[in-house]
């Protein structure tokens, strides 16, 4: 097997115990790199100079005895809009096309001092707003399982990559499902954690109290060891929760008997893929199978989740990039006619148009005459849903459901349509709505060979329960990640 395929916990054993260097791990990689990334496009940077020179500093400790940390000399991708302190952080915008941060986000720091290396930026949707990665500046990525379909969105390059075995693992960010449904649609495993758990200091905004930083990972215990690792509280971030609970790992236990699941049945009707539905029931039922307790309930409200979703995120977007005016730092335009049209030339060709279109919304919600009518009604439905989920777990210690309606669609087939891609959002929303922890987990493929995801949603703080029950899972079907064989073997003809 190449040494790229290998898993988090395997490759750091091998380095561990000097089987192999940290510079032979990162020469795999690269080469895997080299091999798919034409065909996947799923980096924006590579940072290729200072990963080889950290993983001489790394092997340099470790052949004296020194401790490199739980991910001593595993390569990460990163999400590109997540600060790096040094190389570039673009948001996959023109807008900021050539900024590169003074300072590391937390969870860089929290990665480095556990060993990692970072690899490379992974592209995205423009800001993190679209749901397929094709609103990037830089262009699409592409699924590693099919590169004529989308990975999802907006963290499709770190799916992407993880998938195709560009990285051992990767972070993404989560506003509306955007960890959950390119896990899905890629065939990985991926984490949203509880609001709070994960500082966001150093991540660029859209949705300030809906964004969350998380794991994606080839298996469920890399996403354990992960979360773990960069999970903490951090006075830098005023929204931060200070935890106790967060060995992560003690929660790999092949167990679920007597744990309750329920499953909405708003969740399994109209709208979702038939092939979708019966690999997800499947998974339930080997769950039940294994000792779980499996019934259906109506979850209310859930047909409310995308207009407060989306009247609340593009809100918050229209505040959050308020700042982008050609002044502080990003790009300017080179030609203009005073102050004004400064501003609005630079923003005008500094944004896309999903952005444009997410601003103006935010900017309408928030005007005068219509913050009553919308902005503030959104928020009191939001609460409305949180006491929903509130209501569900007195019942259920899991709500399992599908990440996404449908496998990956056919790249250039979701942006004609915008409504249908929110509407795409259905299951992952509310999570971040009401702040609750969610995990996707390979569950089989479609006819098309196209992966499904199957979305495990626990009540705050519960992340240990949806890894337990994730974990059980994984080991009763041994669903473990393969890389995708469509990676080397579609032509370049194809791919076009």
């Amino acid at each position: 097997m190449e040494l790229y395929n290998y898993s988090i916990s395997q490759i750091a054993k091998k380095i561990k115990d000097k089987e192999i260097t940290i510079k032979e791990v990162l020469d795999s990689v690269y080469s895997r790199i080299d091999e798919v990334e034409k065909k996947i496009d799923g980096y924006i940077t590579l940072t290729k100079e200072s990963a080889y020179k950290r993983a001489e500093i790394l092997q340099e400790k470790l052949d004296n005895g020194e401790d490199i940390g739980v991910l001593g000399g595993v390569p990460i991708a990163i999400k590109d809009n997540i600060c790096t302190n040094g190389v570039k952080t673009t948001c996959a915008s023109r807008m900021l096309e050539d900024f590169v941060p003074f300072y590391d986000a937390t969870v860089i720091e929290k990665l480095e001092n556990a060993g990692a290396i970072i690899v490379g930026k992974t592209n995205m949707d423009e800001f993190a707003m679209g749901s397929t990665t094709e609103t990037s500046y830089y262009g699409p990525t592409r699924n590693p399982h099919n590169t004529a379909h989308v990975p999802g969105g907006s963290s499709g390059g770190s799916c992407a990559a993880v998938a195709a075995s560009e990285c051992y693992y990767a972070l993404g960010s989560d506003t509306g499902g955007s960890i959950r449904q390119p896990s899905s649609f890629c065939g990985v495993v991926g984490l949203k954690p509880t609001y709070g758990t994960v500082s966001r200091y150093g991540l660029i905004a859209y949705g300030s109290s809906l964004d969350q930083i998380g794991p994606v990972a080839k298996d469920v215990s890399d996403c354990a060891a992960i979360l773990e690792t960069i999970a903490s509280h951090d006075p830098k971030d005023s929204t931060s929760m200070d935890r106790d609970d967060c060995d992560f790992t003690e929660a790999l236990v092949d167990d679920v008997k007597g744990l309750r699941i329920g499953i909405p049945r708003d969740y399994m009707g109209e709208g979702l893929d038939p092939e979708v539905n019966d690999a997800v029931m499947k998974a339930a039922k080997v769950l039940e199978e294994k000792g779980a307790i499996v019934e259906a309930f109506d979850l209310r409200l859930v047909k409310y989740a995308i207009p407060a979703y989306y009247t609340i995120a593009d809100a918050e977007a229209s505040s959050n990039l308020e700042r982008f005016d050609g002044v502080k730092y990003g790009y300017r335009t080179k030609d203009y006619d005073g102050l004004h049209n400064m501003y609005k030339k630079t923003r005008s060709e500094g944004f896309g148009p999903e952005v444009k279109r997410r601003i103006m919304l935010g900017s309408f919600v928030l005007s005068s005459g219509y913050y009553d009518a919308y902005y503030l009604k959104a928020l009191r439905t939001k609460a409305l849903i949180k006491k929903e989920f509130d209501r569900a777990f007195r019942n259920y210690d899991i709500i399992l459901g599908p990440a996404a309606p449908t496998t990956a669609p056919e790249l250039g087939k979701s942006l004609s349509d915008p409504m249908k891609m929110y509407l795409g959002d259905i299951y992952t929303i509310s999570v971040n709505l009401a702040g609750l922890p969610g995990m996707s987990v390979p569950v089989g493929k479609d006819s098309k060979g196209l992966p499904i995801g199957m979305q495990l949603i626990g009540n705050v703080f519960e992340e240990k329960t949806l890894i337990r029950a994730a974990y059980t899972y994984e080991c009763a079907t041994k669903k473990m990640h393969e890389t995708p064989a469509s990676v080397g073997l579609m032509s370049e003809k194809e791919v076009r």
